[in-house]
């Protein structure tokens, strides 16, 4: 799992750079994947569950799952990159959001929400503390600041499966779910 860390910290190291006006959200795909397969990885995602690319990149309002195509990015977009990797029968799967340029507003705002709510989830965990004692310290700030929680995804285990327990939902109560060790 560390390798195909690894493998992601470069892809956003080399994707960052160009996320700029102009560019194709396929162009960003195609870093992603060079990438990946320069250091021996497999993209996660491409085929899984008949996902066509490499990356899922969403733009604006788009929530997550976005798929690459000829969508040029512009000025004051907020881009989601979310990318999965495979090596030796292990994955890694992490998500960023980035600006093309720079925003203020709302944009800033949600951007540094998503930020503090993933800190304020971190935060949270205790040895022996319960998924809901995360999930709820994400919701508070996120709904504290104004936005709500996307309730149709959550976040997940990895390892040996693309997906696997525990579920870590964006919403919950303090005290329900399973234990974390």
């Amino acid at each position: 799992m560390q390798e195909a860390g690894d493998i992601l910290k470069e892809v956003f190291r080399r994707v960052k750079p160009a996320v700029k006006a102009g560019v194709t959200t396929d162009e960003l795909d195609a870093i992603a994947e060079s990438v990946i397969r320069e250091r021996n990885g497999e993209p996660a995602f491409k085929g899984y569950r008949g996902f066509p690319k490499t990356a899922c990149i969403s733009v604006n309002e788009e929530v997550v799952h976005g798929i690459p195509g000829s969508k040029a990015l512009k000025d004051q977009d907020l881009v989601s990159f979310d990318i999965g990797v495979k090596v030796n029968g292990y994955y890694a799967d992490a998500a960023r959001t980035w600006s093309v340029g720079p925003v203020s507003g709302n944009r800033q705002k949600l951007m540094e929400t998503a930020k503090d709510s993933l800190t304020a989830g971190l935060n949270a965990y205790k040895p022996g503390c319960r998924i809901g004692d995360l999930s709820e310290a994400i919701q508070k700030l996120i709904e504290l600041r104004g936005f709500g929680v996307v309730r149709d995804y959550v976040g997940h285990g990895i390892g040996r499966a693309i997906h696997e327990e525990p579920q870590v939902p964006n919403y919950g109560r303090a005290g329900h779910g399973p234990r974390i060790p």
